[in-house]
């Protein structure tokens, strides 16, 4: 049960929700005085809002005639023809898909990190596009929501890497479709952009009350295939006095990323910021949120320039191996590098 359906004041539900106290579960066994001091409210006040959390316990387990229920077990055999029959969502580059094994995975939380200028916004906007490839042409014929909590989201971009996508379909159609007549392009770059529902967040407290509105949403619109956060990071990295306060709020929005993707077959993609660490003498650049958010992602793929190429990197994947690939950002969108340079290198140190 979420907090948010307490019956307590908005105010209340609010200084929860934003010190990551999102469920009720979150608030069993937790002493009055620590939740007085996470919500900065009295210690009477903390032991009301328990008082009242303790009740909905109370009523959700009578309700369910006192009987805990684990779904989800399953063959080792059947999950293995699940992972072989994934679909994925093609970065319009085939190099880069080709160490992904075909793409962005569903099902799965991808993280997508590197330095300014990169292209991990092009990136983004690319799937939120091409999630919207018809069946008939090997794509997923979904919609995408995009959150974008920086502002770099550029519309005009949008239908641009929309229009090249529709180009590319009409021109590869012959090939990619068995039946040339059935392989004809109806969509039109009015209607990718009408698929892609974009919200502009400015707070962390908004993102927080936005991802636990997401299951509600996407229940609602089933055909959405994939999640955008551009980026997870901009507002965890200031107005926070306690790490741990920080690490508890991200591992819980990390938790229902996760949880969205499994049970409505998408794909989550979250854009990650650079930030410097300091190792063995000298300042190396590194993905942004610190080591515990590096567990909250299945696969994480690291943006670097490679002299003047840019380069994507898996950093970590449990079922790809790492290896890097070079891409290009094009008015066209992400494609293919012109270079032949396979030289593998990490993210640059700055001394």
């Amino acid at each position: 049960m979420e907090v948010w359906k307490l019956p307590i004041s908005a105010t209340q539900k609010g200084k929860l929700i934003s010190a990551g106290y999102t469920s009720i579960s979150s608030l069993s066994s937790l002493p009055s005085s620590d939740l007085a001091r996470d919500l900065n409210i009295s210690d009477s006040e903390a032991q009301h809002i328990l008082k009242i959390a303790l009740q909905g316990c109370t009523r959700l387990d009578s309700s369910s005639g006192n009987h805990s229920v684990v779904n989800g077990a399953q063959n080792a055999w059947d999950m293995f023809h699940e992972e072989e029959s994934l679909i994925r969502i093609t970065t319009s580059c085939a190099d880069l898909d080709k160490i992904l094994g075909g793409g962005i995975n569903c099902k799965e939380v991808t993280e997508i990190g590197g330095v300014p200028g990169i292209g991990k916004t092009q990136m983004g906007i690319q799937l939120a596009v091409n999630v919207q490839i018809p069946l008939d042409f090997g794509g997923l014929g979904g919609k995408a929501i995009y959150i974008d909590t920086e502002g770099s989201f550029m519309v005009e971009r949008a239908l641009q890497i929309a229009e090249a996508c529709i180009e590319d379909m009409s021109e590869y159609s012959g090939f990619l479709c068995k039946d040339f007549q059935a392989g004809q392009v109806k969509l039109q770059p009015k209607d990718i952009l009408e698929n892609i529902y974009y919200f502009r967040i400015c707070s962390y407290t908004e993102q927080i009350a936005l991802v636990n509105y997401l299951e509600k949403f996407v229940s609602e619109r089933k055909d959405v295939k994939v999640i955008i956060v551009d980026s997870v990071t901009f507002h965890f990295r200031q107005d926070f006095d306690y790490l741990a306060l920080r690490t508890r709020i991200l591992s819980g929005m990390a938790l229902k990323l996760m949880k969205l993707a499994k049970m409505f077959n998408l794909a989550v993609v979250l854009l990650n910021q650079v930030t410097n660490k300091y190792t063995e003498g000298s300042f190396h650049l590194t993905l942004a949120l610190g080591d515990s958010w590096s567990h909250s992602c299945t696969n994480r793929i690291i943006l670097y320039w490679n002299g003047n190429e840019r380069y994507a990197y898996i950093d970590k994947s449990p079922s790809l191996r790492s290896a890097s690939a070079p891409y290009s950002v094009t008015e066209r969108g992400i494609r293919n590098s012109a270079s032949n340079c396979k030289r593998v290198k990490m993210m640059g140190t700055i001394t």
